[in-house]
């Protein structure tokens, strides 16, 4: 299991440098875990990128659905992300119906439709990134039931900020997350998005998405809930502000310009973060 943990830990620290800096300042105890649960959240989330046919996506799900279950033990045992996954879930308890939604809203990742509304926008990354934070929370000890209302919309912020984030990416392989019915209001027409045209009409979309990405993180700001024992797995959402404020240039492209922020910086404030309340952040 020590291999298969230190697998993990690896993967977090390469693809997903948030969420690997932001453990660093859990319990030494529970890091391992919380990089259980992050790597499993890559695996899903790269289904798209590792498989050529939707179809092929949807079997590589149905594998987590099935290992997730205890239907590949034998499988999941020689899978280190899996096995670290199970592990985790049996030590700490974790529901494993949420970690089958999370799986089941990572199918719309397979598909080239766009979403449909904003409230299925929020709804995806309710299931996503919200789940994730309420799970990484449970393993670092917290049990109070109003974590779910404080990761509802540190999650959906973080979840929207990621996805700008990547817009250009999502956009060059004909890929839309942006709610359907904000396209309709602002008049962004689909084949400008995927002729990389960043007309008035896609930024201004865009900048009312961020504008809904801030009021989801004041939202989560004025909540009480978090303890300083949960506080670790809500670090990452921190950093959205920074990324937000980077796509606010006036220099800002979405389909050129890379939304990074220098690791300095983001270290600097989940080290900030880490002292304060959220409602500081």
């Amino acid at each position: 299991m020590q291999d298969a943990l230190a697998y993990c830990e690896n993967l977090v620290r390469e693809a997903d440098k948030d969420r690997y800096l932001a453990s660093l300042f859990a319990p030494a105890d529970r890091r391992p875990q919380l990089h259980a649960l992050y790597a499993f959240n890559i695996e899903v989330a790269r289904v798209r990128e590792l498989a050529r046919e939707p179809m092929a996506g949807e079997v590589r799900l149905q594998w987590w659905r099935e290992a997730i279950e205890g239907k590949r033990a034998g499988e999941a045992s020689a899978h280190p992300v899996a096995a670290a996954l199970l592990e985790t879930i049996e030590r700490y308890g974790l529901a494993a119906a949420s970690l089958l939604d999370l799986v089941e809203a990572r199918a719309f990742d397979l598909y080239d439709d766009p979403m449909a509304t904003l409230a299925a926008f929020e709804g995806y990354g309710r299931r996503t990134s919200s789940a994730l934070l309420e799970l990484a929370a449970r393993v670092l000890g917290e049990e109070h039931r109003g974590i779910a209302g404080a990761a509802r919309p540190a999650g959906i912020a973080y979840a929207v900020t990621g996805l700008l984030r990547a817009f250009a990416l999502h956009a060059s392989r004909r890929q839309l997350y942006l709610p359907g019915d904000l396209l309709e209001r602002h008049g962004v027409r689909l084949d400008d998005v995927f002729a990389g045209r960043a007309t008035p009409a896609l930024r201004h979309a865009l900048m009312d998405l961020r504008k809904y990405a801030r009021r989801q993180l004041d939202a989560f700001n004025r909540t009480p809930a978090i303890s300083p024992q949960a506080a670790p797995a809500f670090l990452p959402v921190a950093l959205a502000r920074l990324y937000l404020d980077r796509m606010e240039r006036r220099d800002y492209d979405p389909f050129t310009s890379p939304v990074e922020v220098p690791q300095w910086r983001r270290q600097w404030a989940l080290w900030r973060a880490a002292r304060f309340t959220p409602s500081s952040w």
